[in-house]
């Protein structure tokens, strides 16, 4: 019955999403190319693909050759316009994945607007030292033209099986594929079948210099949020934790912790989830139902309780993160980075 009562919402968002691209390439509606190079990573489905710890990788490495910049929307922020991101930055008003870039990287340059052109414009005139710009979540966006494009692919949810929102998770139209530069697939299992990664390869692939690359997130040993109060142990496995995540998918976070600790409560919020007191008190709930758990969440959902003064002991003694980066599968990360160089660099 819900799918009978979504298939029309469905077909109506497709028939727009389409409009939109061929009012683009009709050129009604124009892109606009500049005169440093843009790096977009993106994804053509809502929920989670790995596109910000792929950003941190790109401008951690594109950082030794070059002034970058990263350029996002700050999605779930409460402001408008342009602002630039500072360490000391409210998660509402920047965004909190722009926030966890900039305290990752502070020297770099990071900037949130809803108009990727305007947000270019304005880092280009304020900081005129910047040769490239990495710009986060924009595939179809296309107001930019980038010099390359890296489309984020979910292997747990095969784009030539999946459907239009909201019957499904695609935003947009998987013949726009044909515009990526790179391909990286994410959540792959550890031994992914060669059968599969040819079947992903024959789906994607639409223009012979298309590269595609498997990987699957590889999780650390989970780090205190406040060092000072918490246990300078790590955490011992089967420790009993309780999961926190306030992320798009975030299946393979809470997998990743049953398979080191005993995950005793889940506390699984809406991406982009805004911390309020009472959740503060639901935690400090689990913790008194669990004492001997500590509370484990991602590195996302850290950012927003970096303010020390409104998180209440309890949980700063016990709060921990889990940070994570891209593992790649076959080619190393390596090959990946020295060939979007190249691209960058190339005429």
């Amino acid at each position: 019955m819900l799918k009978c009562l979504l298939a029309p919402v469905a077909v109506l968002y497709k028939a727009g999403v389409t409009l939109r691209h061929r009012l683009f390439d009709w050129g009604l509606l124009k892109s606009e190319k500049f005169d440093i190079p843009v790096v977009c990573i993106g994804n053509i489905t809502v929920g989670g693909t790995g596109k910000t710890p792929m950003a941190e990788m790109v401008v951690g490495y594109m950082s030794q050759t070059h002034r970058v910049a990263l350029l996002s929307r700050g999605y779930g922020r409460r402001t408008k316009g342009y602002r630039e991101v500072s360490c000391d930055s409210h998660y509402r008003d920047v965004g909190d994945e722009p926030l966890q870039i900039k305290l990752k990287f502070p020297e770099t340059v990071v900037a949130v607007c809803e108009k990727r052109a305007e947000g270019i414009r304005r880092i280009r005139a304020e900081h005129p030292g910047v040769d490239l710009i990495v710009m986060d979540d924009g595939f179809q966006h296309r107001y930019v033209e980038p010099k390359v494009n890296i489309v984020m692919i979910d292997a747990t949810r095969p784009v030539q099986h999946d459907r239009m929102l909201p019957l499904g998770t695609l935003r947009d139209l998987p013949e726009q594929l044909h515009r990526a530069h790179y391909f990286i697939v994410t959540k792959c299992p550890e031994r992914m079948a060669p059968i599969d990664r040819r079947i992903l390869r024959k789906v994607l692939i639409q223009v012979a210099y298309q590269r595609v690359y498997f990987t699957r997130f590889e999780s650390f040993i989970p780090q205190p949020l406040y060092a000072g109060e918490a246990a300078p142990e790590p955490l011992t496995h089967g420790r009993q934790v309780i999961a926190l995540s306030g992320i798009g998918n975030p299946k393979p976070f809470l997998q990743s912790l049953r398979e080191r600790y005993e995950v005793v409560a889940e506390m699984t919020l809406d991406d982009h989830h805004v911390y309020k007191v009472r959740d503060m008190h639901a935690l400090e709930a689990l913790l008194s139902e669990h004492p001997g758990a500590v509370i484990v969440t991602t590195e996302k959902d850290a950012v927003k309780m970096t303010r020390r003064e409104k998180v209440p002991e309890a949980v700063r003694r016990t709060l921990y993160y889990q940070p994570i980066n891209i593992s790649f599968i076959e080619d190393s990360a390596t090959d990946f980075l020295q060939k979007l160089e190249e691209d960058v660099r190339g005429n």
